[in-house]
């Protein structure tokens, strides 16, 4: 159990909250690069960390991260004109490129020379793996951006779910660490079955264990910290022991267990403290990684279907995340199609932060206690000086990797000779694009 005012720590993110702040020492993802596609098209509006900007595409190509506000009225340059390398302010005309120089003043006269005086706030940015991101924190201290661990490669496929969920993102990233709550929420979707390892089909994940009640075990590191679901498997069950093992990548990242065809990570970014711009993504060999509609349909999370324009989903407490009771009594165990479809239902129902002074924590909560600790120590260190968590020589090494397997008993889970679902993996070497990695 926390106290009230450790659950502030952790959660809140707005007007110089020192988790936020600790947060704007990581390049940060803004939005899909699917939301900008188009060089001079329609300006989007994204919220981070309590802070309302304006993303767009310019006539090069290149993508800019303002302020919302033009610096000259406060008017909102959401509704701006984005044309000939730069978005006009519909109100004086005034006009801004991505980075933030004015270009002209129109209502200003030309000798004024306010326009070479003048700056917008503006981010630098870089586009990877289907995102925007950019860098909201002191520029002298901005470092060279550097590929997640789930997309380490330009060749990578990268397949995203995006949605934006009204709730605190520490809920959300918590359910992703949570190994428990899969045997029982995810049970008609992730099958036990007699398979030799976890498998993906078109329909759901198999996985060789009917063990409910993993027994959990936490090794902390500079990054985070990685943690192994201890179950019995079907086959051997008295000399081998099925593993999960999971990676937390602080602040907001989730390695989850892969299947046999492709990899799986969990990204949670803040728009502010009780709004989540919630990222699942199935990352890969482009042989075997699904395609973009095809993941989102998958999960349920194809937009104009399950969510609306702007990736916030149609299901709510209002309409019981269209759950089908008839579909419970048939045997489904949630009666809610796709399993973050069931993870959401449950985040939401916490409210929009969790209150957790009042929960009764157990075993199978391990995780989520060394989450909790972790990054509450982690920004009292930054409020005193100490390097962000996960920054610098505290950056997770690209050995380290999420997986699943069943093992012998006498294999300690920390040395096993873990690697990325990738094509070829046995034959590869460390130096090819760490593809082939050593937990």
């Amino acid at each position: 159990m926390i106290t009230a005012e450790e659950n502030d720590l952790l959660c809140r993110v707005e007007n110089g909250a020192p988790m936020g702040q600790l947060m704007r020492r990581h390049w940060i993802p803004i939005c899909l690069s699917e939301e900008v596609a188009e060089a001079d098209g329609t300006p989007v509006k994204a919220r981070i960390l309590g802070e309302d900007l304006v993303v767009f595409r310019d006539s090069e190509g290149n993508v800019g991260v303002l302020d919302e506000q033009c610096p000259h009225r406060r008017v909102s340059l959401l509704f701006g004109r984005n044309e000939e390398g730069g978005l006009r302010c519909l109100y004086h005309g005034w006009k801004m490129d991505v980075n933030g120089n004015v270009l002209e003043m129109v209502s200003e006269p030309a000798a004024s020379g306010l326009a070479e005086k003048t700056k917008h706030k503006a981010y630098p940015t870089k586009e990877w793996a289907g995102l925007v991101w950019a860098w909201m924190g002191e520029k002298e201290a901005m470092p060279e951006f550097e590929p997640p661990p789930w997309a380490p490669t330009a060749e990578t496929r990268v397949s995203i779910v995006k949605a934006v969920l009204p709730v605190n993102w520490a809920q959300i990233l918590e359910g992703a660490i949570d190994s428990a709550h899969s045997s029982s929420l995810h049970s008609s979707d992730m099958v036990p079955a007699r398979v030799q390892a976890a498998e993906a089909t078109d329909k759901s994940w198999l996985r060789p264990s009917t063990d409910k009640a993993p027994r959990l075990q936490v090794q902390r590191a500079g990054y985070g910290f990685r943690y192994a679901a201890i179950r019995r498997p079907i086959f051997n069950a008295q000399t081998h022991e099925y593993i999960r093992s999971t990676v937390f990548v602080a602040p907001w990242t989730v390695l989850i267990p892969p299947n046999n065809l492709y990899n799986v990570a969990n990204v949670n970014i803040p728009a502010d403290d009780t709004t989540t711009c919630f990222y699942f993504i199935a990352w890969g060999h482009p042989a075997q990684t699904p395609e973009t509609e095809t993941w989102r349909k998958f999960l349920g999370q194809t937009v104009g279907v399950d969510l609306d324009a702007y990736y916030r989903p149609l299901r709510n407490y209002e309409n019981r995340f269209w759950q089908d009771r008839n579909a419970m009594k048939a045997g489904n165990f949630t009666g809610i199609k796709g399993f973050p479809n069931q993870d959401i239902a449950m985040w939401l129902t916490m409210g929009p932060i969790a209150d957790r002074t009042h929960e009764r924590l157990g075993a199978s909560d391990l995780a989520v206690v060394e989450f909790r600790k972790q990054m509450i120590e982690s920004v009292q260190a930054f409020q005193g000086g100490a390097p962000a968590i996960g920054t610098g020589d505290l950056a997770i090494p690209k050995s380290v990797c999420a997986y699943q397997s069943v093992i012998p008993k006498t294999t300690d889970w920390r040395q096993f000779d873990a690697r990325y679902v990738w094509p070829g993996a046995q034959e590869a070497t460390q130096n090819d694009d760490a593809y082939l990695v050593k937990a």
